[in-house]
């Protein structure tokens, strides 16, 4: 008999470094206010449609966990922490602006613009981000699998790691992140798992009113 395992990917509220255009990676700049306020309305809204999920996962950063607990609160359900989920780092770079990345570093970041995919700061690659994110993945659809029937998980990240597990389930080669736009905060991606196939149903869904994201934000 078929059965299907959905996954929900929400990206968290608007962080302050979001709203300063710098790079975060796994730094952590807290939400705004309208940070604040978009996750309480996510947590509305979303809980109305998916109001019994089978699993909440969230990356172990602040911006994610705070976001999660909202929906969470609305919900009645606990969430586990994952740093495997945590958002691409980007090594010393973190709290740095688009623009002084821009200066101090422009043949990286033209070429990193370009599809390459190298390290900035120390930090990771695409490619690295999305092979630990997609084990996550799987490590929670092999959760849902042992139990019988249809089953959902909402998972709370960032922009990275969802435009990287987009690509994955799309079988795009690795890291496959550059056809899709970045993800808006508070915005949810959507894919279903069913007989051995997945597919990507839908991508950057705003169910609250976000701040449109910065293509080239580290969110």
């Amino acid at each position: 008999m078929s059965r299907t395992i959905t996954v929900h990917l929400v990206r968290h509220g608007e962080s302050l470094w979001n709203v300063e255009g710098r790079y975060q990676g796994q730094q952590d700049s807290g939400l705004t206010a309208d940070g604040r306020a978009q996750a309480a309305q996510f947590a509305e809204l979303f809980a109305l449609q998916v109001p019994a999920p089978d699993l909440v996962v969230s990356s172990d950063l602040p911006r994610a966990k705070d976001t999660a607990a909202r929906y969470a609160e609305r919900t009645r359900t606990s969430v586990s922490y994952d740093p495997a989920l945590r958002e691409m780092s980007v090594g010393d770079w973190a709290g740095m602006t688009l623009e002084e990345a821009e200066r101090q570093h422009p043949e990286l970041v033209a070429a990193v613009a370009a599809g390459e995919d190298h390290r900035r700061g120390g930090g990771e690659t695409f490619g690295e981000t999305r092979e630990r994110v997609v084990r996550a993945i799987e490590q929670v659809t092999t959760r849902l699998e042992k139990e019988d029937g249809d089953r959902v998980a909402v998972v709370f990240t960032s922009g990275n790691p969802i435009r990287l597990a987009a690509a994955h389930m799309l079988g795009i080669p690795s890291p496959g992140h550059m056809p899709l736009g970045a993800p808006d905060n508070c915005s949810v991606t959507t894919f279903h798992l069913r007989d051995g196939r997945s597919e990507v149903v839908r991508y950057n869904h705003d169910v609250a009113p976000a701040r449109p994201a910065d293509p080239r934000e580290i969110s």
